[in-house]
């Protein structure tokens, strides 16, 4: 560790830990459910095309698709990035993550908001560039219309429904666009990962769904930051007990529905039931801020579980 002494070493260290911060929150809601979610589609569909000896799509083997994780965690992360330094220089955001979230970068004074924006005008065509060459360019500038709307726009402010609805958007451009990259399509030739694409493009659409009613999960532990910047989440229009009945309501109501949706058998209700079960029993009965943090981690796992259902229902039909 002697490196670490020297003032150059020191340096690069803190500001690589600055960078860091600016993702840190989102790594088990992004960044961790995103690789999940690519992983798994991306194997079900392997194991599905290979079951079906008349399919012309060309998806690599379950071993191919997970040597692509690192590559899929990075895709995902340098396109969270930018958003999050988007997010997080707003005036409204500082003072928020000033009570919320003092240790992130910019209230702990690590960098500036001035030196953050750069950063972020450098970032998101870094971000472009290399998702156009690994073939996933519509889901890149999908999220970085999606990041203006939120952030900039303050869609994710005025209007409780509209912040979810932009949470499930970017949730299935993050999960599209990483299996792409596990899948391995690239500005060349996109058409094998185009078309896994349309093979899920239903689920998708469910999982955009699930989240956009059920991810005020995150807004339960910060009410009291959320209510100094002025913006209206879910438990502060409806109140925090209606807000924990809808969350209870709508999570349990896709733990049956979405194993159903996929025809599976038995086991692939036992994991999402589980989990939902738990977070329901703890949104109602544990209602503090330290709680509600483990139960929106808990939400994540949850939401993982779902991810995991085209697989199960292709091992069950092998």
């Amino acid at each position: 560790m002697a490196v670490l002494e020297r003032p150059g070493a020191q340096q690069l260290a803190f500001h690589v830990k600055s960078v860091w911060l600016f993702t840190y929150s989102d790594l088990k809601t992004i960044v961790f459910t995103s690789t999940c979610s690519a992983l798994l589609n991306a194997t079900a569909l392997s194991l599905e095309n290979k079951c079906a000896r008349s399919s012309t799509l060309n998806i690599p083997g379950p071993g191919r698709i997970l040597e692509r994780t690192p590559l899929v965690l990075f895709w995902v992360w340098i396109n969270l990035l930018p958003f999050n330094i988007d997010n997080q220089r707003q005036p409204q955001s500082i003072e928020e993550d000033s009570m919320n979230k003092p240790w992130r970068t910019i209230p702990s004074r690590r960098l500036s908001a001035g030196t953050a924006t750069t950063m972020m005008y450098m970032l998101y065509p870094v971000a472009v560039i290399i998702s156009f060459f690994l073939g996933t360019i519509t889901q890149c500038l999908a999220l970085v219309v999606l990041g203006v709307w939120y952030n900039d726009l303050r869609g994710s402010d005025g209007n409780p429904l509209l912040r979810n609805m932009i949470n499930g958007c970017g949730f299935i451009c993050f999960s599209s666009g990483a299996m792409q990259v596990a899948i391995g399509g690239s500005h060349i030739d996109a058409r094998v990962s185009e078309s896994a694409l349309k093979v899920y493009g239903w689920w998708f659409f469910v999982i955009a769904c699930v989240v956009s009613s059920t991810v005020e999960t995150q807004d339960m532990p910060d009410q009291r930051g959320d209510a100094a910047r002025g913006r209206k989440t879910i438990p502060l229009v409806v109140g925090d007990g209606s807000a924990r009945w809808i969350i209870v309501v709508t999570v349990s109501i896709w733990c049956f529905l979405t194993p159903w949706l996929w025809d599976c058998p038995m086991s692939g209700y036992v994991t999402p039931l589980l989990l939902g079960a738990t977070i329901a029993v703890r949104t109602l009965w544990k209602r503090n801020e330290k709680a509600d943090k483990v139960t929106f981690r808990l939400w994540n796992v949850w939401l993982v579980s779902i991810y995991l259902l085209p697989l199960i229902k292709a091992l069950s039909i092998r």
